[in-house]
């Protein structure tokens, strides 16, 4: 089942990317109101999480047009407390509100309400049972450990996750715009600066030399490579 997060906080679009497809969701993830609307056209979400405040647009504006094209479950982010907001949510049709911090375990569970209320069974989480190894990197990812020769590695989730991608698929060059799509959920091409960004923190933590780099690669405009050590 796939699920449409609308929300301009990158962290906490990380943190639902990396929960939700954990808990066995599809995830495409938009951070303003025009790439929402184009999604919710081309995607045909099952469910939708949209945020109140997108910096110059209102999750309100998303869920109206939704509501105009699909029944789907809609679910309010806010970090707001005001009761006229939960009013006017489930007055323009919104199912659930949660309001910020949550937890996770929280939003998933509301999520696997929503599809039971509408008669669906929401997938249910099975223990990934895998170790990938390549060169002196090795990655657990059923406890979500990655070490270097044995030595653990400090990674965030989104490192971890983009490893996770480019062991899986070692020695191929990915293309930014598909990492951007398989690691972060992003459709945006502007997003591309943060595959930049995590490409360089992630360097500096598994390469002996990170300015001379033996095993994560970048082609400049193209793509990113996890390369063996010896080849």
């Amino acid at each position: 089942m796939n699920i449409l997060v609308v929300e301009d906080d990158r962290d906490l679009v990380d943190l639902l990317n990396f929960a939700l497809r954990r808990a066995g969701f599809g995830v495409q993830m938009a951070h303003d109101v025009p790439t929402a609307l184009r999604l919710l056209e081309q995607s045909s979400p099952d469910l939708a999480i949209l945020d109140v405040n997108l910096g110059t647009g209102s999750g309100f504006d998303v869920l109206k047009d939704l509501r105009r094209r699909s029944e789907i479950p809609a679910i309010m982010l806010t970090g707001r407390h005001g009761e006229d907001d939960k009013v006017m949510a489930f007055e323009l049709g919104a199912d659930d509100y949660v309001v910020k911090p949550f937890s996770h375990r929280e939003l998933i569970a509301r999520v696997r309400a929503q599809f039971r209320r509408n008669g669906r069974a929401a997938p249910i989480h099975q223990p990934i049972d895998r170790r990938l190894e390549v060169g002196p990197l090795s990655l657990d990812v059923a406890e979500h450990k990655a070490t270097k020769d044995g030595r653990p590695l400090d990674l965030t989730i989104t490192e971890f996750r983009l490893l996770e991608y480019l062991m899986i698929n070692v020695g191929t060059l990915v293309p930014t715009r598909t990492v951007l799509r398989e690691v972060w959920g992003y459709h945006d091409a502007g997003a591309t600066d943060v595959v930049r960004v995590t490409v360089y923190r992630l360097r500096r933590k598994i390469e002996d030399q990170p300015n001379s780099p033996r095993l994560l690669h970048t082609v400049a405009g193209v793509g990113v490579m996890l390369k063996h050590e010896s080849s």
